[in-house]
């Protein structure tokens, strides 16, 4: 690490952080500040989270928390170049003859997508196969365009990802469209996120959650295939989340889309109604909805959003006003009322 550290090699961004001590600062190992920091006064951690948790603050310059931030240049090509051609093949020389170090792609793909690289050119395939079929498309024009030699391999994998044979989505005028996800890095740590052509439907803390397990759960609740990619309302969750951390928003305009019984959505209204910068009760919630003795199935209701921040269920707290449970960790609850309190996270 400290080899990396001093030759400010990017390879290893991602894979750990240094702290300065002095600074109170830390940094991705491609950081270029200034000049290069004492060893004695340097400690590495694996995560945006434990340095957080040992009190030190993100560099501006690097933006170590932004790591959804525009790719390097060369990576940006290959992504460009796979949107203009789907159906491309990348094999590892292939790469190396553009130079590419494939290990490289292989590593960036994994920290900024939670997959590999053949995984996500194999799902960006598959979502535009999507929907050529719901649009008409002959199939053997679809399996054929999109690199596979035959209708089993294809329906394989199409089933894979879609949950069912590529014949249903025509045959289906209503078939529910592609769930697009993707990653969006805070300062309290990467969050997935999930949505609908309607709104936003997902959007939690990564750490400690199995990615292909999330994809299962979603595809399940939604009907819908799971598939990376942005749309409108995940670009707008990126910008307002961004500016929310900054202490530059206080009220979300984010379309959402969350899915649960009347009883759970009825809760989740109501906590959307929590000015910004307070808290109230488990019991002041349930008499707000009119259900003033339900304050245990108010608690499990809030404990079961899926959309944490902008349905703001961190807001809710014990009696006395002493923190309880919250799926992103007590810490994280902590500091997000701290960061609507001042404006800023603390340090």
């Amino acid at each position: 690490m400290e080899r990396a550290m001093d030759a400010r090699d990017a390879a290893y961004d991602g894979l750990f952080y240094v702290a300065v001590r002095t600074t109170g600062i830390f940094c991705r190992p491609s950081c270029r500040p200034p000049r290069l920091p004492k060893p004695e006064n340097v400690e590495f951690f694996g995560t945006v989270k434990e340095c957080l948790f040992a009190g030190y603050r993100p560099c501006k310059l690097c933006r170590p928390t932004d790591a959804n931030g525009a790719p390097p240049l060369d990576i940006a090509r290959l992504m460009q170049r796979i949107e203009t051609e789907p159906d491309a093949r990348f094999t590892a020389s292939q790469l190396r003859a553009h130079g590419l170090a494939p290990e490289r792609v292989r590593r960036w793909f994994s920290e900024h997508h939670g997959m590999t690289f053949a995984a996500w050119c194999r799902a960006r395939r598959l979502a535009d196969a999507f929907t050529r079929i719901r649009e008409g498309a002959n199939l053997d024009d679809v399996t054929l365009g999109h690199g596979y030699e035959s209708h089993s391999g294809f329906r394989e994998a199409f089933g894979r990802i879609f949950g069912g044979p590529p014949g249903r989505s025509r045959a289906n005028a209503q078939a529910s469209p592609p769930l697009r996800t993707a990653f969006v890095d805070t300062p309290l740590g990467r969050m997935l996120a999930a949505a609908t052509d309607t709104g936003v439907a997902m959007l939690e803390f990564n750490d400690r959650r199995m990615l292909p397990a999330n994809y299962a759960t979603l595809r399940q609740r939604f009907g819908s295939a799971v598939v990376p990619g942005m749309n409108p309302h995940l670009e707008t969750l990126r910008d307002e989340l961004a500016r929310y951390f900054a202490g530059q928003l206080t009220t979300f305009t984010t379309t959402l889309g969350p899915r649960g019984t009347p009883f759970q959505e009825k809760v989740w209204d109501e906590l959307r109604r929590i000015p910004h910068a307070t808290t109230i009760s488990y019991d002041k919630l349930a008499r707000r909805i009119g259900q003033p003795t339900a304050q245990r199935a108010v608690a499990r209701a809030n404990g079961q959003n899926r959309i944490a921040i902008l349905i703001p269920c961190h807001r809710v707290i014990g009696k006395g006003g002493t923190l309880t449970g919250y799926g992103g960790g007590l810490w994280r609850k902590r500091l997000l009322l701290e960061l609507e309190r001042n404006g800023h996270l603390p340090g």
